[in-house]
């Protein structure tokens, strides 16, 4: 089963390694390495992250290499432009109604 792009990237582990792998390409034991926590878990992480297709692993030897593939959050970006456009039309409205309003209370 794919994993949801935002699922993925709301467990702030995940974002981490997604930061980690931006920089460079990794075996799987090196990113675990950095962090606190068990080999497994880490495993579990980057293995969400595949599915949503925000790291890519490839085989070399037996070593499995990580790395990030940050195309797929153009798709989050393009989801919350949206909602910014309209945040920033609200705010604007309540802006010039609160700025109205204290014009009448002078």
């Amino acid at each position: 089963m794919l994993q949801d792009l935002f699922q993925a990237i709301a467990d702030p582990t995940r974002r981490e390694i997604i930061d980690l792998l931006t920089r460079q390409s990794l075996p799987v034991n090196e990113v675990a390495e950095r962090f606190d926590m068990s080999r497994p878990a880490i495993s579990k992480h980057i293995k969400i992250l595949n599915e949503c297709g925000l790291v890519v692993i490839r085989k070399e030897g037996r070593q499995r290499y990580c790395r990030a593939d940050t195309r797929k959050l153009l798709e989050v970006i393009e989801w919350a432009q949206r909602y910014r456009k309209f945040w920033d039309e609200r705010l604007d409205s309540l802006e010039a109604a609160l700025a109205e309003a204290d014009n009448q209370n002078d």
